[in-house]
């Protein structure tokens, strides 16, 4: 088994667990390991699949702006779409996994807060890797485009690098980490947060 297929088997377990708590509908959503870095090389989830069905062949190695490298096992896969918007992330944050859902609690909460959502004196804020208290974080919210390369210089324009996530307004959420692991964990962190947020506004707390 290749790389890029020990990978893929990672990738499809995470897959599927996203797609058990419902943040990868239908075909949504897209999962991303760094495989190199000079240059930068990305192992990405195709795209079209069912996210809860994917093998560990169902993935694409590609390079920083998410275009399919010839030399490797699958070259007919198609990345998907979002690829290259990972790119920007790994190349901009040093991050080793970038992990995009569609969970619906990010995009309500930049339906109410579309210049940013402001988070603060949180417990759960520790594992998103900020403080409890006396820390105001603010998750960037930026419009949507099918443009990856405005997507990707608008991101750019607003990374901060204390702030490992950006919502994609009524669209989706990407969250990064130095593995796949602690992306996993500071997304879910993070998708408490936001709900809490949503649920606390309703309640004029």
């Amino acid at each position: 088994m290749t790389a890029i297929d020990l990978a893929g088997r990672v990738l499809a377990a995470e897959a599927a667990r996203y797609t058990a708590m419902g943040w990868m509908r239908g075909t949504s959503g897209n999962l991303s390991v760094v495989a190199g870095r000079d240059p930068l090389r990305l192992i990405v989830t195709v795209s079209g699949r069912d996210k809860g069905e994917l093998s560990e062949q169902d993935v694409v190695l590609v390079d920083e702006e998410g275009v399919a490298v010839p030399d490797q096992p699958h070259p007919e896969q198609v990345p998907s779409a979002e690829a290259g918007l990972h790119g920007r992330i790994a190349a901009a944050s040093g991050a080793g996994a970038v992990v995009h859902v569609h969970a619906l609690a990010p995009v309500l909460a930049a339906e109410r807060s579309p210049t940013g959502v402001v988070l603060r004196d949180l417990e759960m804020l520790k594992g998103f890797g900020r403080a409890a208290h006396d820390d105001v974080v603010t998750i960037p919210v930026i419009p949507n485009s099918q443009d990856m390369k405005v997507l990707g210089d608008t991101f750019a324009a607003g990374f901060r690098p204390d702030t490992p996530a950006l919502i994609v307004a009524r669209h989706g959420i990407y969250v990064w980490g130095d593995d796949l692991h602690q992306a996993r964990h500071r997304l879910e962190c993070l998708e408490w947060l936001l709900r809490f947020t949503i649920e606390a506004q309703e309640r004029g707390a």
